[in-house]
């Protein structure tokens, strides 16, 4: 083999390895459709009531986790998960009870993908709650006989980014809006509506794969 055939083979190497590296490196930063994030997220109670009795439950943290799949780049969907989350109930600035609710809430997102690490979206969808372990105190459950429905289900918004900090790893920042209401009763009659409706608002991590 001579020098210009060693020559010619180092170029079409050359050329074969300039060729294939943006192809590995595409194929290193290609990331998979599914994404599952933890967020601590603070449960904002808008607290309007058609009772008179201005009930209210309490604002808190709560830890949620969720799992989207990306049936496209820009294309997703959200599903939003918790444990049973207890409240305290409130008449008036005054404790009467508490309650638990879990409320799962799927969503329909559109991401923006042009602004490089920086991945704006925002969605919509539904959010099913559901309350139990309803408990009131010994005199209001004597004097009022008082029950809430157990379920809630309502339309959801939502906005964020996800801010890419490492290879398949993300920063998130969520605000949500839910509409959570339920029948309150007297007995068996309805005496009113308790409308939490509350902003949810997250931060947390999210692995893509």
């Amino acid at each position: 083999m001579n020098a210009k055939t060693l020559k010619q083979g180092a170029m079409v190497l050359a050329m074969v390895c300039g060729a294939a590296l943006p192809i590995a490196a595409q194929a290193q930063a290609q990331e998979g459709p599914w994404m599952v994030r933890i967020r601590a997220l603070h449960l904002d109670s808008r607290n309007k009531d058609t009772t008179g009795l201005d009930l209210s439950i309490n604002n808190r943290w709560i830890p949620e986790v969720d799992v989207s799949y990306f049936f496209t780049p820009n294309i997703a969907t959200e599903l939003v998960l918790t444990y049973p989350q207890k409240q305290d109930l409130r008449a008036g600035g005054d404790h009467i009870g508490s309650l638990k609710h879990l409320p799962p809430t799927l969503l329909l997102q559109y991401h923006l993908t042009n602004f490089g690490d920086f991945k704006p979206y925002v969605g919509a969808g539904v959010n099913f709650t559901r309350i139990s372990d309803v408990h009131f105190s010994p005199a209001v459950k004597a004097a009022l006989h008082p029950g809430l429905d157990n379920s809630s289900v309502g339309a959801a918004a939502q906005i964020g980014f996800d801010y890419k900090i490492a290879p398949n790893v993300y920063f998130n920042f969520d605000v949500k809006k839910v509409e959570l209401r339920t029948d309150v009763k007297s007995g068996t009659t309805k005496v009113g509506e308790l409308k939490i409706d509350p902003w949810l608002i997250g931060v947390g991590i999210g692995y893509r794969f």
